[in-house]
């Protein structure tokens, strides 16, 4: 397995709502075009809450001076690919605008979090997790046109309750 790590950055926009960061990734490699949050592979030597903030830099231009780590969840495997993959629950201050790698990202998402909340964005798709895997029936949560699924379903899933319950200072 490999490691990696994914930092689910939240911020508070202007009518106080808590709002996550997630990208949908370019086309290229396993995971090209699927919602995430920004993170991924560990470099040699390299603490893994360093991997989520550097990727996050990388990826969308967020600055780890404008970053706090509020929360180390557990550990998830890929159920696929291979993957160790930690998940670092923080809270932002969201820069004037995202500077995203046009290589890795495509696109920067923020929605609300009651919105990934809501039980009617819930459903269940048809993936094809090919050449890793055969097509499976795979939950979900539906934002705009995209579907939410997989290790980033995996990690948010169990966290939007725990977050709107107000476990963490957000």
């Amino acid at each position: 397995m490999r490691d990696a790590a994914v930092l689910i950055a939240t911020w508070r926009d202007e009518e106080d709502e808590l709002r996550l960061v997630l990208i949908r990734r370019s086309a290229h490699g396993p995971h090209g075009g699927q919602i995430a949050f920004p993170g991924g592979k560990q470099e040699p030597g390299e603490a893994l809450r360093a991997t989520a903030l550097r990727e996050a830099e990388e990826e969308i231009g967020l600055a780890p001076d404008r970053v706090e780590v509020v929360a180390a969840l557990p550990i998830l495997k890929t159920m696929t690919t291979g993957w160790r993959v930690a998940p670092f629950l923080a809270r932002t201050r969201r820069p004037a605008g995202w500077v995203p790698d046009p290589s890795e990202v495509v696109e920067i998402l923020e929605p609300r979090i009651r919105d990934l909340a809501d039980p009617a964005r819930r459903g269940v798709a048809v993936e094809d997790m090919r050449p890793y895997a055969s097509p499976q029936e795979t939950p979900h949560v539906r934002l705009g046109p995209y579907r939410i699924w997989g290790m980033t379903y995996r990690i948010l899933e169990p966290l939007l309750p725990r977050i709107l319950a107000g476990e963490w200072p957000l």
